[in-house]
């Protein structure tokens, strides 16, 4: 009879498992006790602030509804009952035409037109400077130590709070509102960026390391793509930011644009044309937002819902 091979140590087939840590089996004792079940894992469930699922928001937009339209019925009532005199709060009906008014002649187009040209290149401005402050104040802690605090200090200070300084130092041309839609896109984006690279979990750093990635490896397959959805939320922020700061450096120092339309219509005490321009500025930044929101879910679409 041949002698039994000696174990190796590990078990074939699995190089991580030790075969003398694997106890044969025994019968249990007579009169043991059986041992008790593991429970199975609970159901994760969804937070309360979870996203919901694509095909809710149809729900969700029928929700959105009712509190606009309670606020046009008021504004109805209180217009038909004579509660506010129509030279401070006109009619919606008058409004509404007015509106159609200046997107038939192409008035207000032309105004947007002006509008989005200066936001897109005072946001394009911000963004790659945004981009490139935020990353490296998340990837090097010495240059974050060194220049966080006065880049919070300078955040704090708001967009009106630079225009007499800077009208004297560029004019009152496009050069003065470009630099202060920029400068109101810059901080979210370079905020969100910093804190979406430091918030890489350090198991991805580690595993990559066991990898062998080399430092351009990491950032372009590790860091950048944990990354991507805080970046993206302060691009969205940068963007509503300057949108905002457009319309105020418009009411304040331009002659064409929606923000001066807004200025003009109150000039000649109509309210009508102050209310339409407004319109368009709700709707135009609600568009935007939406779009980016559409980019998001684009972008972000290989990650699983519980990550």
């Amino acid at each position: 009879m041949s002698a039994l091979p000696k174990p190796s140590g590990r078990l074939e087939g699995f190089p991580g498992v030790s075969a003398l840590s694997v106890r044969p089996w025994a019968p249990a004792p007579v009169g043991a006790p059986a041992p008790a079940s593991v429970p199975a894992p609970a159901a994760p469930q969804a937070s309360f602030g979870a996203r919901r699922a694509p095909g809710r928001w149809g729900m969700s937009w029928l929700w959105a509804w009712p509190f606009p339209l309670a606020l046009l019925a008021l504004w109805q009532l209180s217009s038909l009952q004579g509660w506010v005199p129509e030279q401070v709060l006109p009619p919606p009906a008058t409004v509404f035409q007015t509106f159609a008014d200046m997107a038939r002649s192409g008035e207000l187009w032309e105004h947007l037109r002006i509008s989005m040209v200066r936001v897109f290149a005072g946001f394009g401005m911000g963004l790659s400077a945004g981009l490139l402050l935020g990353g490296a104040m998340g990837l090097s802690p010495t240059f974050r130590a060194y220049v966080f605090p006065t880049f919070k200090a300078f955040s704090q200070v708001p967009v009106i709070g630079w225009l007499p300084l800077l009208m004297l130092w560029v004019g009152i041309d496009e050069g003065l509102k470009f630099l202060l839609i920029a400068k109101a896109a810059l901080v979210p984006v370079a905020i969100n960026t910093c804190q979406g690279i430091q918030g890489v979990p350090h198991r991805f750093i580690e595993v990559a390391r066991v990898y062998g990635f080399t430092r351009w490896q990491m950032l372009r397959k590790v860091v950048f793509p944990a990354a991507t959805a805080p970046i993206w939320n302060g691009v969205r922020y940068g963007l509503t930011h300057a949108w905002l700061a457009l319309v105020v450096v418009e009411l304040l120092a331009s002659s064409e644009g929606v923000g001066f339309l807004i200025v003009y219509g109150r000039q000649l005490f109509q309210l009508d044309v102050v209310l339409a321009a407004v319109l368009a500025v709700g709707l135009v930044g609600l568009v935007l937002d939406k779009l980016l929101a559409r980019s998001e879910a684009w972008l972000l679409r290989w990650r699983k819902p519980g990550l």
